[in-house]
């Protein structure tokens, strides 16, 4: 995609389509989902969800996965006790998840496992199926996360189960 279009495509994505692609009940089904998932596990799961990128952002080629990386670091996804984060990052104006996780899980499952969770998403998300998308994604997180930090007795909740919207 050329670089005017990107800039055309990210323009015209706004707020109001992350509104229609993820309204207020559709949110609070990921959080609880997210916090249904955490009990299961001791790993932490962040959603978040950006419209489109800033021009300045554009025009310094950043990509999702660069972004995601980001917005890891930001919302300090990384900041667990047993490095088990993961971070759900959607970003609209180009139709794409990027999953990103912290060392600790990532050692354990490798790249392919989350590619595959994302292709999933990104394909329910075609369909227009936003919520089921996030929701089987983090049912796939889930299960990775069962297998390599299973649930230990009581946990503390190191990070927020709320979306983010970016």
């Amino acid at each position: 995609m050329s670089q005017l279009r990107r800039l055309i495509r990210h323009g015209l994505v706004t707020h109001r389509h992350v509104s229609r692609c993820f309204p207020p009940q559709c949110l609070k089904a990921i959080q609880a989902a997210i916090g249904q998932a955490e009990t299961l596990h001791s790993g932490e799961i962040r959603f978040a969800v950006e419209a489109g990128l800033e021009p300045r952002q554009l025009l310094r080629g950043i990509t999702p996965q660069q972004r995601a990386l980001e917005v890891f670091s930001n919302l300090r996804v990384w900041d667990t006790e047993h490095n088990n984060g993961v971070l759900i990052y959607v970003l609209l104006a180009e139709h794409a998840v990027e999953i990103v996780a912290d060392r600790g899980i990532h050692a354990k499952v490798g790249n392919q496992r989350w590619e595959q969770i994302c292709q999933a998403m990104e394909s329910a998300f075609k369909n227009k199926d936003y919520q089921q998308g996030v929701e089987n994604g983090i049912a796939a997180i889930t299960q990775l996360l069962i297998e390599a930090f299973p649930a230990k007795g009581p946990r503390l909740n190191e990070l927020p189960d709320t979306p983010v919207l970016l």
